[in-house]
């Protein structure tokens, strides 16, 4: 079983970005059992938290909720994350949730990132803000991100916002199906195998620089 946990940080009731992180969650967990991996997702609605994570910041001590929510994270085996567009970025909500998150909980965990907004010009959203972020710790994007605005909810763009949706969705499958999650993050269930001394061990070394420019310029002697 595999645990799949949502993160959105809609600010209305109802909310699109509530309805996209719904959408993308079915999509997940119908894009794994294609490939035989059972999903346990777990939603996490920011805007109940709200006042936990401004007491976290001020106190470093998290309320009962906000500590579940932050250990859902801890535990999950991929992230779905999905913050509205406030000036042309993500979500203040949204950055203090990721802002109080313990350091390094998403090594290598996949992510699949989107975002809604009420003009498709705030699509760059997905490359310029939550791409940068979730690199920065150390999270695997999945290549596609899904952007939502306010058109792409009618009925005559819906096709379009589906087509991305399962496209996003089966990357994050492929990527969970790969992933089993150890006590420090997501492993490779895959045993590589690489002997000691291999080509791939060695590689991980680097050269010293002075042997670099020595080669560099001809001189081969040590």
């Amino acid at each position: 079983m595999k645990r799949v946990v949502v993160v959105s940080a809609g600010l209305s009731v109802p909310s699109s970005t509530r309805l996209l992180a719904d959408t993308l969650a079915a999509a997940v967990t119908g894009a794994a059992a294609a490939r035989g991996t059972e999903v346990e997702v777990q939603h996490v609605e920011l805007r109940p938290l709200a006042h936990a994570l401004a007491d976290h910041l001020l106190t470093g001590f998290p309320s009962d909720e906000l500590a579940d929510a932050l250990d859902a994270v801890r535990r999950a085996d991929a992230l779905v994350a999905v913050t509205p567009v406030f000036a042309a970025s993500y979500s203040g909500l949204f950055k203090t949730f990721v802002d109080v998150l313990p350091r390094d909980v998403l090594d290598g965990t996949p992510v699949l990132v989107a975002a809604t907004a009420g003009s498709p010009r705030h699509s760059l959203v997905l490359d310029h803000a939550l791409r940068p972020l979730f690199s920065h710790l150390h999270a695997v994007v999945v290549p596609t991100g899904v952007f939502a605005a306010t058109e792409d909810f009618g009925d005559v763009q819906a096709g379009a916002l589906d087509k991305r949706v399962a496209r996003a969705a089966g990357e994050l499958a492929q990527l969970l199906g790969g992933q089993d999650r150890g006590p420090d993050g997501p492993v490779d269930a895959v045993d590589r195998g690489e002997p000691a001394g291999s080509e791939a061990d060695a590689l991980s070394v680097p050269a010293p620089f002075e042997q670099l420019l020595r080669e560099a310029s001809g001189d081969t002697v040590r």
